[in-house]
C-alpha cells in the first residue's frame, strides 16, 4: 500500500455536499495526526466549477479526462445522477478501470457506475430513497442495505454520514483503529458504525409506534409495494380482524390502513419519477396500481401535481 493514499472525487451537477464533505473531511483530519497519510483531488466532467444540490458552486482541480495518477476515484452525485451522463463519461471510467483504478460511488453515484457497466457481479448500496429507482433501472444488480460496500476494486456508499463511516473504516484498516477513533471523536461522531447497521430508522422510531401488530403491518406494507396485499389478507396474516387493525391505525397514526398503505406506494412512485427514466405506466405498475388513470388521480390528490409534472428536467 502506498505511503500516501490518494483519492479523486468526481463531482456531478447537483451533487450532495453532505456526502462529499463526509468523505473528504475525515481524510483532512487524519492528516493532522498522521501527516501526508492522504491526498485528494476534485474533478468535474469538463474541469469547470460544479454546482451542488444546495446551490453552492465548487471549483475543481481538473477534468475527468485529464486526471493523472488516479488510485481511487469516487463518483459523487445527487438527485439527478444521470442528467449529465454521456458515453464519453462511461468511456473514461472504463479506461480507468482497465488501468487498475479502484472505482466507487457515494450515494447515487452508483447510477453512473452501473450505467457504465462497471458494477456487474458486485454488491451495491446507495441511499435507501434511491434504491427502488436503481433496482428498476438495473434489475440484474444486487442491492444491499449496508451503509457501505467495500470490495477489492469497487466501493459504494449510502451517502450522507455513511460516507464518514466508510472513510473511518478505511482509515482504521490502513492506519489502525486508534487513528480512526481519534478522527471520529473530532467530529463528535461517536462509535464508528459497521456497514451492516440499518440505513433507515426502524419502524418503531420512524413512525413512533410500539404496538407489535401495528409494526408488523407496516413492515409487511413496506415489503409489498409492487404487489399490494389486500387489507383483509393483511389482517389475516397478522391474526387480527380488519376492524381491529383499523382501530390500531386510527389510534396510533390517525389514519386508516388503506390510506397509510396508499401513501407508502405514492411516496415510492415519487422517488421513481424523480430518480429514474421509467415510463409513467411502468411506475404505476411498480407501485401496485392497475391503471395509469387510477395512479394519476391518486398522485394528484396526494401531491397536488400530475405524475408527469414531477419528472426530473
Amino acid at each position: 500500500m502506498p505511503e500516501t493514499q490518494e483519492f479523486h472525487f468526481l463531482l456531478l451537477p447537483e451533487f450532495s455536499v453532505m456526502g462529499f464533505a463526509s468523505a473528504v473531511e475525515p481524510l483532512r483530519v487524519a492528516n493532522r495526526f498522521k501527516p501526508d497519510a492522504y491526498r485528494w483531488n476534485i474533478l468535474s466532467l469538463d474541469g469547470g466549477p460544479v454546482r451542488a444540490s444546495n446551490g453552492m458552486s465548487l471549483n475543481v482541480d481538473a477534468a475527468l479526462a485529464s486526471a493523472q495518477g488516479v488510485q481511487t476515484l469516487l463518483v459523487v452525485a445527487g438527485f439527478n445522477p444521470l442528467q449529465a451522463y454521456q458515453n464519453t463519461v462511461g468511456d473514461a471510467l472504463r479506461r480507468l478501470d482497465r488501468q487498475g483504478v479502484t472505482l466507487g460511488a457515494i450515494d447515487t453515484g452508483a447510477f453512473v457506475l452501473a450505467k457504465a457497466r462497471l458494477l456487474q457481479g458486485q454488491p451495491v448500496t446507495l441511499h435507501w430513497e434511491a434504491q427502488s429507482a436503481f433496482k428498476e433501472s438495473f434489475p440484474t444488480l444486487v442491492v444491499t442495505q449496508e451503509l457501505f460496500e467495500w470490495g477489492e476494486r469497487r466501493i459504494t456508499c449510502a451517502g450522507g454520514t455513511a460516507a464518514m463511516d466508510m472513510m473511518l473504516a478505511l482509515i482504521g484498516k490502513s492506519h489502525g483503529q486508534a487513528l480512526a477513533a481519534t478522527v471520529s471523536e473530532q467530529f463528535l461522531h461517536g462509535p464508528v458504525r459497521s456497514p451492516s447497521e440499518h440505513q433507515r430508522t426502524e419502524v418503531v422510531a420512524r413512525f413512533g409506534v410500539h404496538d407489535k401488530k401495528l409494526v408488523q403491518a407496516i413492515q409487511t406494507m413496506q415489503s409489498h409495494l409492487e404487489e399490494a396485499v389486500a387489507i383483509d389478507d393483511l389482517a389475516e396474516r397478522l391474526g387480527v380482524t380488519r376492524r381491529q387493525m383499523e382501530r390500531l391505525f386510527a389510534a396510533h397514526l390517525q389514519t386508516s390502513p388503506a390510506a397509510f398503505y396508499l401513501n407508502l406506494r405514492l411516496d415510492r412512485a415519487r422517488q421513481l419519477l424523480q430518480q429514474s427514466d421509467m415510463g409513467i405506466m411502468a411506475i404505476a405498475v411498480a407501485c401496485g396500481f392497475s391503471s395509469a388513470s387510477h395512479f394519476g388521480r391518486a398522485y394528484r390528490q396526494r401531491f397536488g401535481v400530475r405524475p408527469k409534472d414531477q419528472r426530473a428536467p
